[in-house]
């Protein structure tokens, strides 16, 4: 491998995550979209619930190939460096937040009230706040356990995850559940997403809460033990190797695992975190086997301008939408947003009401590499 310390099949599939990340959050309507691009309802797993959790495992691989440079030394540095990706990263959430909230509130009968409005109903946790916890914590549990002890320590996590669920009995989306009860108790219902059960129900259920977010850094630990099999081989082969047999293991142990605790991303399910974790492994086997054994790298530079700067871009993803909804008009004596104008008037037409719903979302990918890729070509980083 020409260089152990960037990995370019890392950054490929990283690059993947996002592009797929941005394509499933920003179709044109929620009311027409493939089903392998939605969420599974509970139980069960589609393409769409592959994404994060890849993204997560990668976050845990990097994560190996960062600390590695401080000899995984639990200290006041590298706790500084967690601490302040930990914040930095709640506060672009939160940012965020108070974007989305300002572009509604222009067009709110009252926009001082509407605001006011913000602070008391804002959802505490999701996505953003998810990848703070588990980098800090993630990274922490590595620091102190090492990384040829993180398949133990993830181990250990997943198996009291398992219990807790079946001892409490909460695989079903009931206000039972211990895990809504616990977000609950803590975040308060109005701080909480909720979802709507078999029966009909809406439950206040965060699929990004607290005591789901454990299984999680079992995902980190795994990505990072990844990192740790392919920066101890001798040569590339062995990485491969490596990467297909543990891949292999996890994989076949999460579908046997189902049968007990069945996969669910909504639950973070340890069956989950196993399915996911093995088939990223398999596919960042693969892609060193097709980038840096067979050289064949002309394609993937698409997905190198997005992993080069992945929150960035995800971030400045959600910016443009939010933009687009607040620019609204009149066309044809019909009320548009700048959004809806790209889905109703030119995308539908050409696509039709679901394949126009992917275009929309396809050209905001397009739109994002136009900026991305400058930004690699330059070898600007922009971390967040």
């Amino acid at each position: 491998m020409a260089e152990k310390n960037r990995l370019l099949a890392l950054d490929v599939l990283r690059g993947i995550t996002i592009a797929g990340m941005i394509t499933v959050n920003n179709p044109g309507t929620w009311a027409h979209i493939y089903a392998p691009l939605r969420h599974a309802a509970w139980n069960g797993c589609t393409p769409t619930d592959l994404v994060f959790p890849f993204f997560i495992f990668v976050m845990g691989v990097a994560m190996y190939f960062s600390y590695s440079k401080f000899d995984f030394r639990l200290s006041a540095q590298t706790m500084g460096k967690l601490l302040y990706r930990m914040v930095m990263i709640f506060v672009v959430a939160y940012t965020l937040s108070l974007i989305s909230r300002f572009c509604r509130a222009l067009y709110a009968d009252d926009f001082v009230e509407y605001m006011r409005g913000w602070l008391p109903n804002m959802r505490i946790l999701g996505v953003f706040p998810r990848l703070g916890l588990v980098s800090f914590f993630g990274g922490l549990l590595l620091l102190t356990f090492k990384p040829k002890h993180a398949p133990w320590v993830a181990a250990l996590l997943l198996i009291g995850y398992s219990i807790l669920i079946a001892v409490t009995d909460s695989f079903e989306l009931t206000t039972d559940n211990i895990l809504s009860r616990v977000d609950v108790a803590v975040l308060g219902d109005d701080h909480m997403y909720h979802m709507t059960n078999a029966a009909g129900e809406r439950i206040a259920f965060d699929p990004e809460g607290l005591l789901s977010t454990i299984p999680c850094f079992a995902h980190v630990l795994i990505g990072a033990f990844a990192g740790y099999l392919i920066k101890s081989s001798k040569d590339i082969w062995q990485s491969v190797n490596r990467l297909f047999i543990m891949g292999s293991i996890i994989l076949m142990s999460g579908f046997l695992l189902d049968y007990a605790f069945p996969i669910n991303k909504a639950m973070w399910s340890s069956s989950y975190v196993l399915v996911t974790c093995g088939l990223a492994s398999l596919l960042l086997a693969l892609l060193i086997w097709i980038i840096d054994i067979c050289s064949k790298r002309r394609w993937s530079v698409f997905f190198e301008s997005f992993g080069a700067n992945p929150l960035f871009i995800y971030c400045l993803s959600a910016l443009f939408v939010y933009i687009c909804g607040a620019i609204r008009f009149t066309y044809h004596d019909t009320a548009y947003t700048a959004w809806t104008f790209w889905y109703k008037v030119v995308m539908m037409p050409l696509f039709g009401e679901t394949g126009g719903s992917l275009a929309c979302a396809l050209s905001l990918v397009l739109i994002m590499w136009c900026i991305a890729h400058p930004l690699y070509r330059k070898r600007i980083y922009i971390k967040i």
